[in-house]
């Protein structure tokens, strides 16, 4: 897939920046916009803005480029303005636009081409996010199972509905308590959700022995990548699959970050295990809004368009926009398979490199990852669960990412936070990242951070 290249120096990246003009739109912002952003986590700091994006670069409005490893939060898998996807695009804004009525020959196309690739989907919806792709699952797993409770684990982030709103990047004093992420919520919403460690089957049967035939469902992170990387056992895996069919409760797969970027058929292709539902979204339409749930078809046949008692709502819902993008960005990955070859290898060369790195320097680290997303955790010791991850040094993590902005590669400055790896990026763009590293991470060993 062709999507136009930026380059950047050695030079560009260490040189001074200046941030002026996108300091100025960030304060203009700031009138129109509570805190100047549209999302909390995109209040960082510099860079402020950006005016262009090109393969694995993005340029703010100083001038200043950076190689994008942050990339949206992984939804550009195949690089900035990606040529055949926004092709696409264009195309089908010479057709049919919104109706709200009936469906549309893009929605049907994405829906045969979603069903053919991931394994446990026999139907599917069309929305525009994970977080509606994962309250759909929510309210027809409690549907189907006439039941209260749902498991996730802690670490695990599934979007702001207010199910699952708690124990994310819980403190020591919060976390597997009460930790709700925001404010607002009714406690009966998302007390209802029990929460269990990832890896650790064992409290996962502990919360089905103390809610009996009460849990509507587990839904879990395949890779728990908001916390970084943590990579599951096979056992553990296969262990929630036998659990939840002998309990009688659904097996939710939320693979709106894994989906599509790991594999075609996403983690679950990978591990071999079958979720009863499916979300996916993100990487799905490299950068256009469009998201999914899917899952066996009696399911699915629970909600009311077909018959069943679970609306099923959302005026854009299967717009043509996003279904376009969606249709090009996974026909692209489904007809180049070299494609999770090559980033996969690059991901083990940045993720290797960087080992190196840190035992040269006598670093207590962790460099964890998976296919082409790597993720540093500052401390010493194998890390299986979020137990481990209270440990990890949140000041370096930042300082970190926030150093290897100041020399031109995009990492979202805050703790426990995934690099992501597009097919857009390159072996010079990897060796030219670890040559940084190297130089960032002598400074902080030098300066006392780590």
């Amino acid at each position: 897939m062709a999507a136009t290249q930026m380059t950047a120096t050695d030079t560009d990246a260490t040189a001074a920046r200046s941030h002026a003009k996108s300091k100025a739109l960030a304060e203009r912002a700031e009138a129109v916009f509570p805190g100047g952003v549209n999302s909390g986590t995109r209040r960082n700091g510099s860079p402020y803005a950006f005016a262009d994006g090109r393969g694995g670069y993005l340029t703010d409005l100083d001038g200043n480029t950076y190689l994008d490893y942050h990339a949206a939060f992984g939804a550009m898998i195949i690089g900035h303005r990606a040529a055949e996807v926004d092709d696409a695009v264009r195309r089908s804004m010479s057709g049919v636009d919104l109706t709200g009525y009936g469906v549309s020959e893009l929605e049907v196309q994405l829906g045969e081409l979603v069903t053919s690739v991931l394994p446990s989907v026999e139907q599917t919806i069309i929305v525009n996010s994970g977080s509606e792709a994962v309250a759909y699952a929510i309210r027809l797993a409690r549907a189907i199972t006439g039941r209260k409770y749902l498991v996730k684990f802690q670490g695990g982030f599934h979007g702001w509905s207010d199910p699952v709103a708690r124990n994310v990047i819980s403190p020591k004093e919060r976390a597997y308590g009460d930790d709700p992420i925001t404010a607002g919520m009714l406690p009966d919403s998302w007390q209802s959700t029990l929460i269990a460690e990832f890896n650790d089957l064992e409290s996962v049967r502990e919360l089905f022995r103390t809610h009996p035939e009460q849990i509507a469902a587990v839904i879990m992170e395949p890779i728990p990548h908001n916390v970084g990387a943590l990579v599951p056992t096979q056992e553990f895996v296969e262990g929630i699959r036998q659990l939840t069919t002998e309990q009688g409760a659904l097996l939710i797969f939320d693979e709106v970050i894994t989906g599509f970027r790991h594999a075609i058929g996403g983690y679950q292709e990978i591990c071999g295990v079958t979720p009863d539902l499916t979300t996916y979204g993100k990487a799905m339409g490299n950068g256009y809004p469009v998201a999914g749930m899917g899952g066996r078809r009696d399911l699915m046949q629970h909600f009311d368009a077909a018959g069943g008692d679970v609306g099923l709502l959302g005026t854009f819902n299967g717009n043509p926009t996003s279904c376009a993008a969606a249709i090009a960005t996974v026909s692209y990955l489904r007809d180049n398979p070299d494609f999770y070859t090559r980033t996969h290898a690059l991901g083990e060369r940045l993720r290797t490199g960087l080992r190196e790195i840190m035992a040269d320097k006598g670093i207590a680290a962790q460099v964890v990852g998976f296919g082409g997303t790597f993720s540093t955790y500052f401390l010493d010791g194998v890390v299986s669960g979020y137990r481990e991850l209270l440990d990890n040094n949140a000041i370096a993590s930042v300082q970190f990412h926030r150093r290897m902005i100041e020399r031109g590669f995009l990492m979202i400055p805050l703790a426990l936070k995934r690099n992501h790896i597009s097919g857009s990026h390159t072996e010079a763009d990897i060796d030219r990242t670890l040559e940084a590293m190297s130089d960032v991470l002598g400074d902080m060993r030098s300066e006392g951070f780590v």
